[in-house]
């Protein structure tokens, strides 16, 4: 058997990938043979190839990802995709272990993941992540009364108005914004039953659309992308969606940030009482679908606000990249000393005096990024600290729900 790891060559690579994605059931045909290559072209991305077969392949994407209002570089790693003759060989582990290296070398604070289960990638730090709300509702029981204005349609052809629409979006803390527009091309190309609406404004700029995918005649539509500048404009993709309730009878969407669904449905409960068991039951289902680690302390920690009250600690952090085998990035790991406050700041080194918070860089990484209590830590995650340090934790950090508004 003859392997080798190495970059991804579209020319001769792309046939070998489809095979993998048909292996895995990303991908059932040879249509999307066009959006699957713009994809692969938006990042970076390596191969692994057996006796010149493509086995395994890792992808990564530039972007950023919002912290309380600061932009942080991020490496998102958008596709770990293996064979089924190709696992257990060790090169997803390998390849995303270098993916890792290549966002830190490239400079980016963050690297985060969609994880197909919870437990894989926490042996390359990362931890799981925020909650999604995901709202299935009748589009007729939204309570929005906002004018109608006709829209436009929005198709898989105008991926570069949508990228750059999303790109201008509102934000919210945890916002990702991933910087190719080959990854919005590739997409829309993915989708089997393309739907999209939207909003221009005077001069032709899309300004708020919702795109994704209708099953059959009368749904349920799946909105993948709802992008708005202003609340004004979300309300009018509502009152939109409402519309289309004389056809769809079920919308399926991640619960924008700037709302809550169920304060804008009519008699929730009635719904999903009386359509349970259907392809068409409305509620709510919350979901972990992605996964964060710290790539850079010192740019992450110096991200915090400082909204609750000041904090000095030493942090003796632990970073699972160091047990790898192999020349891979080693990791954050470290002694640290950490000041919330404004500004925020971590050095190397401990300070004689301050109490010692002892993590692992996915736990650290999700007390940072709100998705959870150092008290919830202490008790569920690999996180020790004395208890007047976790009690000055939950006070020093108080911070918004992070939502993505993209999936990745």
């Amino acid at each position: 058997m003859v392997s080798d790891v190495r970059a991804y060559d579209q020319s001769t690579d792309l046939d070998g990938v489809m095979r993998v994605w048909r292996d895995v059931g990303w991908l059932d045909d040879d249509e999307r043979r066009g959006a699957l290559g713009a994809f692969m072209l938006a990042g970076h991305a390596e191969v692994a190839v057996v006796d010149d077969d493509v086995e395994c392949m890792v992808h990564w994407t530039p972007g950023t990802i919002d912290h309380t209002g600061t932009p942080l570089g991020l490496c998102a790693i958008t596709a770990v995709t293996t064979s089924i003759t190709g696992r257990k060989q060790g090169f997803a582990s390998a390849m995303t272990t270098n993916a890792l290296r290549q966002g830190a070398e490239a400079g980016h604070a963050v690297a985060a993941l969609g994880m197909f289960e919870q437990g894989f990638y926490d042996r390359f730090g990362f931890a799981t992540a925020s909650y999604d709300v995901i709202y299935r509702f009748d589009p007729t029981s939204l309570m929005v009364d906002v004018p109608y204005r006709r829209p436009v349609r929005v198709t898989p052809d105008m991926w570069r108005d949508v990228h750059a629409a999303l790109g201008r979006r509102l934000r919210h803390h945890g916002a990702v914004t991933l910087a190719s527009p080959g990854v919005v091309e590739g997409e829309l190309g993915f989708a089997e039953q393309p739907f999209g609406l939207g909003y221009r404004d005077g001069s032709g700029v899309l300004t708020h659309f919702l795109t994704g995918s209708m099953k059959g005649e009368h749904g349920p539509l799946h909105v993948d992308f709802l992008s708005y500048e202003t609340t004004d404009q979300l309300l009018e993709l509502l009152r939109l969606l409402r519309e289309l309730g004389d056809q769809v009878r079920t919308v399926r969407m991640v619960e924008p940030a700037h709302v809550q669904m169920q304060s804008l449905i009519r008699a929730p409960f009635r719904d999903r009482h009386r359509t349970r068991a259907s392809e068409h039951e409305g509620g709510a289902l919350a979901l972990a679908w992605w996964q964060l680690r710290m790539l850079d302390v010192a740019r992450c920690v110096a991200a915090l606000d400082g909204a609750g009250d000041p904090l000095t600690f030493n942090l003796t952090l632990r970073d699972p990249l160091e047990q790898l085998p192999g020349d891979g990035w080693p990791g954050a790991g470290g002694r640290y000393t950490v000041v919330v406050d404004r500004p925020s700041s971590a050095e190397r080194g401990h300070t004689a005096g301050a109490p010692e918070l002892r993590a692992g860089v996915g736990a650290f990484s999700r007390l940072w990024f709100g998705v959870a209590t150092a008290t919830s830590l202490a008790a569920t995650g690999d996180f020790d600290a004395p208890a007047e340090l976790i009690a000055a934790l939950d006070r020093a950090l108080r911070l918004p729900v992070p939502h993505t508004g993209w999936m990745f």
